[in-house]
């Protein structure tokens, strides 16, 4: 039989694999807690367990999938790990310390095919999904980082590709993420951002409870067409109005991102239409002034033009933040991501 990725299974799945080695479910909640609570590095350690399971768990499934190729970290601390892929492939991760909480940026696809004309992410084209053992496995990595100052407290899919793109993967990995038996994030601390892919959009209301964050940028059909074409398929009008029948629970709002790009879509007129276009949805917007990568045609707009779009959002009594840009030295910001690291040997580091 081949060899499994451990970290692709819930952990009903693992009680199921663990009967096929002859051995009762039980040990399946052993090894499920070496895995995250534990986050071992190497069957060895789990001493609690006979040699002869270990040997046979060894035998028959991959603990890690995923290598750290690169960690660089910014002078404001935010850290940003390049993984190599066991085919080669590569991934980028982004931590982001902040005072009260630690966040992790993780990606659910190598590349991406949708081709947002703001997003560096988008010119390296589309490799392939992630599995789910990949996309946990970002977790568990960096929290073996040993100079970590702080474990990861929050995670968000907003690095490389389309979360709801990889719709099944994605889902199995949130069960795992937040299983309390598990690594054992709350629900309120996981936030998945998609570009607006309706049906699978429609589908996570109903399947999953963790934060929703939608890609906006563009406050008309004609525009946000140009900057990211999946417009074409999924209209505002449609996305809108799936937007405004999700099921939130109280107290919880859909964040909305909006990328400023200066003389693009940072006019004041915008900012009334977007007041417009999110009435009857509880809402938040996170403004993210634009954050400059080689080649692209955009720029930031000015800090009065970005306070004046935030002043007309609040004065409609929507909540506006503006969203401080983090690691744009290391190009960990925000449309930033390109795994851009093909030429460093897969086991150096650069702190």
């Amino acid at each position: 039989m081949e060899p499994v990725f451990i970290k692709n299974f819930t952990l009903p799945e693992l009680e199921a694999w663990v009967q096929t080695l002859g051995e009762r479910s039980f040990r399946a909640r052993q090894l499920y807690r070496h895995v995250y609570v534990r986050n071992v590095s190497s069957w060895d350690q789990c001493t609690d367990l006979s040699r002869a399971f270990r040997a046979q768990v060894e035998f028959g499934s991959f603990l890690d999938s995923l290598d750290i190729s690169r960690i660089d970290e910014a002078t404001d601390g935010t850290r940003k790990y390049l993984f190599r892929l066991r085919d080669g492939n590569y991934i980028e991760s982004v931590l982001i310390p902040d005072e009260s909480r630690c966040t992790l940026c993780i990606s659910s696809q190598a590349g991406c095919a949708l081709g947002c004309k703001f997003c560096l992410t988008g010119s390296m084209g589309f490799k392939r999904n992630l599995s789910t053992a990949e996309i946990v496995d970002q977790v568990c990595q960096v929290q073996r980082d040993a100079t970590l100052r702080s474990r990861i407290t929050s995670l968000v899919f907003m690095g490389m590709g389309e979360p709801l793109a990889n719709y099944d993967a994605v889902l199995r990995a949130i069960q795992i993420l937040t299983d309390p038996n598990g690594l054992a994030f709350s629900h309120r601390r996981v936030t998945l951002s998609t570009v607006g892919l309706v049906p699978q959009l429609r589908k996570l209301g109903r399947e999953s409870p963790v934060n929703l964050a939608i890609s906006l940028h563009a406050t008309d059909d004609a525009l946000r067409s140009e900057l990211m074409p999946v417009n074409n398929t999924y209209p505002l009008g449609e996305l809108l109005a799936a937007c405004r029948e999700y099921p939130l629970p109280p107290r919880k709002r859909i964040t909305f991102e909006y990328i400023l790009l200066d003389g693009k879509n940072d006019s004041p007129k915008q900012a009334r239409e977007l007041v417009r276009i999110l009435h009857g949805v509880r809402a938040k917007v996170n403004l993210i002034p634009f954050n400059p990568h080689p080649g692209s045609p955009f720029g930031a707009p000015s800090e009065a033009r970005i306070y004046s779009f935030q002043e007309v959002l609040q004065k409609a009594l929507l909540t506006a933040i503006i969203r401080k840009s983090r690691g744009n030295e290391i190009g960990a910001a925000c449309g930033q991501l390109a795994a851009r690291g093909f030429e460093f040997e897969p086991e150096t580091e650069n702190r």
